[in-house]
């Protein structure tokens, strides 16, 4: 494999995990995003408003709008991240998922490591 594309974290030998989840606000996603990328949980966050989720909440089918949040991180700081993310999430049920990324570009997977390597 070439340095642009290692699998899982390019030249940093640091897996690059995404973390999903959903807020009922886009200024609730800030703050939670603040809060992970301050703490060197995630170097960065991407926020997506105006999506609609569809689910069952106490027996009904509830719709409601929602802001998509995807982290960045390393593997190594995934379980923190989620338990901060479960501590600061305003809903009783979060969605906090990982995903390991398959490729990452060289680069970009030594960027992600730096800013989330001092916690760790």
């Amino acid at each position: 494999m070439s340095d642009t594309q290692n699998s899982g974290g390019g030249t940093s030998g640091q897996t690059v995990t995404f973390i999903y989840t959903t807020l009922p606000s886009m200024d609730q996603a800030n703050r939670l995003a603040d809060a992970l990328v301050g703490e060197g949980l995630a170097a960065c966050a991407n926020a997506f408003g105006g999506m609609t989720s569809t689910y069952v909440w106490d027996g009904k089918v509830q719709r409601e709008q929602e802001v998509a949040v995807i982290f960045k991180t390393q593997a190594a700081r995934a379980a923190a991240a989620i338990a901060e993310i479960e501590r600061l999430h305003p809903y009783d049920v979060p969605v906090a998922v990982a995903f390991d990324a398959a490729h990452a570009a060289g680069p970009f997977a030594k960027w992600i490591a730096d800013q989330t390597s001092s916690a760790v």
